[in-house]
């Protein structure tokens, strides 16, 4: 049987986001998320977290949105202090590699410093998968022995566990199980990253992904959507937690 991962980002962006979120998990069939140490609702997060248990919680490494935790940047940052854009990433820009990797580091040990046990590692925005930036993220999934997302070509010497496959499109949840085994051909475990949330003034105001959050939210717990992939017949559906569960880190 193929093991489904279904995962929210964005949890601790704000409240209405983290209360998407574990609607999504408690009403329909979300199994995984990952927060955002350095945003306004992380001690929500924190907070609904313990609540929630049987949610999967990893970490959603920052680097574009919000302010870093430690105030010492140079690279990271705009002139008030606030992470710079994703634009900035996507060019030729320097950054400083330690500099990136204090900040990062930080930002997982507030979560540690919480009381969780965090499920894996990936990014806002997939910084991670940028080349530049890439050597520190494994740096950090080896150090913590923490599985990462899989949305990044690795190279000998820097394997990490992953799922076999990841979808950026959580619409294929509307197709039927046999069109989704069929899609997924021979992994035996699937991520499909997603972002449910409901609306505030910090998603409205700080996002440029808006609307379909409510659209998602909605599909996760549709009734169709439920009955289809709770039945255990095709997916057994779990979070990172159960991926290779007491390996070490290669």
């Amino acid at each position: 049987m193929k093991r489904l991962i279904i995962n929210a980002d964005d949890f601790g962006y704000s409240r209405a986001v983290n209360y998407g979120i574990i609607d999504a998990h408690t009403q329909g069939i979300l199994t995984s998320t990952t927060l955002m140490t350095n945003m306004p609702g992380a001690d929500h997060a924190y907070t609904l977290g313990k609540e929630y248990s049987d949610l999967g919680i990893g970490i959603h490494l920052t680097l574009t949105c919000g302010r870093p935790l430690l105030d010492n940047h140079y690279t990271l940052v705009d002139p008030d202090g606030n992470f710079k854009k994703l634009h900035h990433y996507q060019k030729l820009f320097h950054i400083d590699e330690e500099e990136l990797y204090r900040e990062w580091k930080a930002q997982i040990e507030a979560f540690l410093a919480s009381g969780l046990r965090p499920s894996h590692l990936d990014s806002h925005h997939h910084v991670n998968t940028l080349p530049g930036i890439l050597p520190t993220f494994i740096r950090l999934a080896k150090e913590y022995k923490l599985p990462a997302r899989n949305n990044f070509e690795q190279e000998n010497g820097s394997q990490i566990r992953t799922t076999d496959s990841f979808e950026y499109n959580p619409e294929v949840l509307l197709k039927s199980e046999k069109e989704l085994e069929e899609l997924y051909g021979d992994a035996n475990t699937i991520e499909i990253m997603c972002h449910p949330a409901y609306l505030d003034k910090h998603i409205m105001e700080g996002s440029s992904y808006v609307m379909p959050r409510i659209e998602e939210l909605y599909m996760l717990t549709h009734q169709d959507t439920t009955a289809k992939l709770r039945d255990g017949k095709v997916f057994e559906l779990i979070s990172f937690h159960q991926l290779n569960e007491g390996d070490e880190v290669s």
